[in-house]
């Protein structure tokens, strides 16, 4: 069992960052073949999320969407004027669970694992907690 902080930064206000190739690296550097991982955002003004990797026009639409649902000014009582940022992070959660198969994720053709910041330009972290069985075990 693994428990890793990445560290990223982010660079607008709200932006989707695709964490993928950060998790895949670590499940390969650590071995495991068989298992799973679960990748916890400790922000109140952020969150992760699967979706598509395909079309940029998704991330887009999405934080679009989100702003349109959720619009940055509002009849909000949390005084330091972010509570749309945390609506947002709290919609998507705060948590994904993967499985590992064949030594990476087992996602759809299309998913990718992504970093929803809310609330940026800021330094985030994220923490990796991959469990499994390493190498020929299995």
């Amino acid at each position: 069992m693994v428990c890793k902080t990445i560290s990223i930064q982010t660079n607008q206000h709200q932006e989707l960052i695709d964490i993928t190739s950060e998790i895949d690296a670590e499940i390969k550097s650590e071995g495991i073949k068989e298992g799973y991982c679960i990748v916890f955002v400790p922000h109140t003004t952020a969150a992760v999320t699967i979706n598509e990797c395909a079309d940029p026009d998704v991330k887009e639409d999405m934080v679009n969407m989100l702003s349109s649902l959720i619009p940055k000014h509002g009849s909000y009582k949390h005084s330091e004027g972010n509570s749309d940022a945390h609506i947002k992070a709290s919609l998507l959660g705060s948590s994904e669970y993967i499985l590992i198969k064949n030594g990476g994720l087992l996602l759809g053709t299309w998913q990718h694992v992504y970093f929803f910041e809310v609330d940026g330009p800021r330094k985030r972290s994220f923490y990796l907690r991959i469990i499994g069985e390493q190498g020929d075990k299995l």
